[in-house]
């Protein structure tokens, strides 16, 4: 369309900026070197690309829109339109009426992959929903209808999915995650935009230890009214615990953060411990602490709930994750956690599955730590400080949190 039509305007937009480097505008520089005669401005991260009769696209995201949205476009395109709230769609609706257009068809579209049957995408009627297979994809299938090379890698990665997650990305089905543990979350009742944090504001974290597995980290703005937000993540694989500390306190800066509560291993807390970031051992009851938080999810009194996420709150993508299709915070998590099924198929409320739970409980540690559910009162770290033997925490010092 930006070759066919001279001096147009156009715009290529995600949720995140940072995450177009290497997906979408990767294959969009492929595409254009072939071509040839694109110039793009802006170096190792473009921000705009100009073609020979004057037409020009703007790269953004609605993290940093800039100029991708300063004014009218004949074009936005919209990579993984599922990740972005219905209002990010509908501001970008005010950026492509036509009225500064050059073409005859201004035009607001996008991709998506699948996901519940009530997302805004599907229930938004002025939109078009054109369901496409692996099988159309080219680069993993070509025009004999042969899988490729790609195709294989790919398919591989997608059939070694499983439950919602096999059933949407692989599958294409636009599917609720029935059985889910958290079946009230509802990303656009619980994803908020950010705000300003009183610097006063009462602020902790939480975190759940690994490796292979994402270790995930959490702060948190608990409000005068008891609300939860959850306002930035670490969740990243194949890192130390000392190299999480450092990222840790730079993060944090001047916060002051009441308190740092953490799974119960001994060697992770000691370890942040000597990095100066001392920690309480979390409330770690299961059935309880599920409970607590599906409370906090729920409406209160005034119509709102408890818990809230901030949008971009992840400061960095892990790609490893990513390219194995796995939750990449604890927002995806919520869809994914599920009770496990009986031999009749129905989901059996006892133990949740061990899987894609890291990002929630920690998020459960600081609801219970909040709500104190403990019987034993937390430290008061303004008073106790824990010690560590040989690696090991000091249960005198914690009793049996």
């Amino acid at each position: 369309m930006l070759r066919a039509t001279p001096r147009s305007r156009a715009g290529i937009v995600r949720k995140i900026r940072a995450d177009m480097a290497g997906t979408v505008l990767q294959t969009w520089d492929h595409i254009t070197e072939i071509r040839g005669g694109v110039v793009k401005l802006g170096g190792e991260r473009p921000d705009s690309y100009v073609y020979p009769n004057g037409a020009h696209v703007y790269v953004g995201g609605m993290d940093d829109p800039g100029k991708v949205l300063s004014s009218e476009r004949d074009w936005i395109y919209v990579n993984q339109a599922e990740q972005l709230m219905r209002a990010d769609w509908e501001t970008m609706t005010t950026r492509t009426t036509g009225r500064g257009a050059v073409t005859e068809h201004p035009m607001l579209f996008g991709d998506c992959n699948p996901g519940p049957p009530k997302h805004w995408i599907k229930e938004r009627k002025s939109i078009r929903l054109l369901h496409s297979k692996h099988a159309d994809n080219p680069t993993l299938y070509g025009d004999s209808g042969k899988i490729t090379t790609q195709g294989e890698r790919t398919m591989k990665v997608l059939d070694a999915l499983t439950g919602v997650r096999r059933l949407r990305l692989r599958d294409g089905l636009w599917l609720s995650a029935e059985g889910a543990v958290y079946e009230d979350f509802d990303p656009n009742v619980h994803v908020v935009k950010p705000f300003p944090i009183p610097p006063q504001g009462r602020r902790i974290r939480s975190l759940d230890f690994g490796f292979t597995n994402p270790f995930s980290c959490s702060w948190w703005y608990v409000d005068d009214d008891g609300r939860m937000f959850l306002y930035r993540q670490i969740y990243r694989t194949q890192r130390l615990v000392k190299d999480h500390a450092a990222e840790i306190a730079k993060l944090t800066g001047t916060e002051r953060i009441e308190a740092t509560i953490a799974d119960h291993d001994a060697e992770g807390r000691a370890t942040l411990h000597a990095e100066g970031i001392p920690t309480l051992a979390a409330y770690k009851s299961v059935s309880p602490g599920i409970q607590n938080v599906q409370r906090r999810l729920q409406a209160a009194d005034d119509g709102k709930p408890r818990l809230f996420i901030f949008e971009n709150a992840l400061v960095e993508r892990d790609q490893a994750l990513e390219a194995k299709g796995k939750p990449l915070s604890t927002e995806d998590e919520f869809g994914v956690y599920m009770w496990p099924r009986g031999v009749d198929g129905k989901a059996v409320k006892e133990e949740p599955v061990k899987e894609n739970d890291h990002g929630l409980d920690e998020l459960r540690y600081a609801c219970a730590y909040v709500d104190h559910l403990s019987d034993e009162p937390y430290a008061d770290l303004t008073k106790h400080q824990p010690s560590f033997v040989q690696g090991e925490t000091r249960s005198e010092d914690w009793g049996a949190l």
